[in-house]
């Protein structure tokens, strides 16, 4: 029984440093290169996960676009009613 297809699994052994070698067939699939960066989430629950490389760019601009939008509602001038 093989995985459904678009999952995989690889094992890992963590080093004295703490340090995990990606296995080669996850770094090619991912397009993961020496000196990448790359984005390491945890949740007690669930374990670890490490998205996609472009995450950590898209994480970012949604911070931001968020951050933006805020800054843009907060100088916008206050309705004001007309009055008869």
């Amino acid at each position: 029984m093989g995985a459904p297809d678009g999952y995989y699994a690889w094992t890992a052994t963590v080093g004295e440093k703490g340090q995990i070698v990606i296995p080669k067939q996850a770094r090619d699939l991912f397009q993961i290169n020496p000196g990448d960066t790359i984005l390491i989430l945890g949740s007690k629950d669930q374990g670890l996960v490490i998205p996609p490389k472009g995450a950590f760019t898209n994480l970012f601009k949604v911070a931001f676009q968020e951050n933006e939008s805020e800054k843009q509602d907060t100088k916008k001038p206050a309705s004001r009613k007309n009055k008869k």
